[in-house]
């Protein structure tokens, strides 16, 4: 069974950061495309970032470009999202995502959920 579970959202002050984790299990972690996408209240779900399977290719959104890095521990089976310079639009609901996927590409489709965490950003 398939299970994304994130963590490390939370309450912070414009400019501050915080760091995102994705806990997997149930798949082998090392075969698939993650990818952080988020929510915000009354909005459609974006992409935020994407990484390949070895993390040795990333993809942002235009918006958190220079301030968002994606990173994973395979090891580990998690996947990060390190938010710098957080600003009062990042306030939303993140998702991290999972896909199966041949190469080391990155993707913007994918077909595993998490049931996300919040982050809000006070200004």
């Amino acid at each position: 069974q398939v299970q994304l579970v994130e963590s490390g959202g939370g309450l912070v002050q414009a400019g501050g950061s915080l760091r995102l984790s994705c806990a997997t299990s149930g798949f082998s972690f090392s075969n698939y495309a993650m990818g952080w996408f988020r929510q915000g209240s009354e909005k459609e779900r974006e992409f935020v970032a994407g990484i390949s399977r070895s993390g040795g290719r990333t993809d942002y959104a235009d918006s958190v470009k220079g301030r968002f890095t994606a990173s994973r521990h395979n090891a580990e089976n998690t996947m990060y999202l390190q938010m710098n310079n957080l600003k009062p639009e990042d306030t939303a609901v993140y998702y991290c995502a999972a896909r199966y996927i041949i190469g080391e590409v990155t993707t913007r489709n994918y077909n595993f959920w998490g049931q996300g965490t919040q982050v809000t950003v006070s200004s």
